[in-house]
């Protein structure tokens, strides 16, 4: 599982839940810039590093001992939580697990050294994995 080793503030603010702002472009990371094949983010949600990990195991067989994986997001956006059955007030939650927010188009994984068939079926599965809408791109 996939966590930062150390951050500078333990529990982040919420931001706002505004439709617009998360269906907006993203801007940085949108090509395939390692590898030959890529697995895109069409729209925008929340991936924990537990489908992280998921998505990477499915990707890591298709790789084998030829291939190569990069990884192009870390999540580093703490998510708190309350206990169970906790009354209201008393400050904020305990942070629970870490998250990345995919806006559409970033890249999210890339592969290389494998053959066009099963780059691109392994991506795919990878995708389903994860609570976002992805597309398989290629390398122009």
């Amino acid at each position: 599982m996939l966590f930062p080793k150390k951050v500078k503030h333990r529990k982040w603010q919420t931001q706002r839940k505004s439709a617009k702002r998360r269906s907006r472009p993203e801007t940085r990371g949108t090509t395939v810039a390692f590898g030959s094949y890529g697995l895109k983010a069409l729209t925008s949600g929340r991936i924990t590093s537990n489908q992280i990990e998921s998505a990477r195991k499915v990707i890591t067989r298709a790789t084998a001992k030829t291939g190569k994986l990069w990884t192009r997001i870390f999540p580093d956006r703490p998510v708190t939580a309350k206990p169970a059955e906790v009354g209201m007030g008393s400050g904020k939650g305990d942070p629970k697990h870490y998250v990345f927010e995919v806006r559409p188009g970033r890249m999210l994984f890339e592969i290389d050294g494998v053959p066009e068939t099963i780059a691109r079926e392994h991506l795919r599965q990878a995708g389903m994995k994860l609570p976002v809408k992805t597309a398989v791109i290629a390398r122009r």
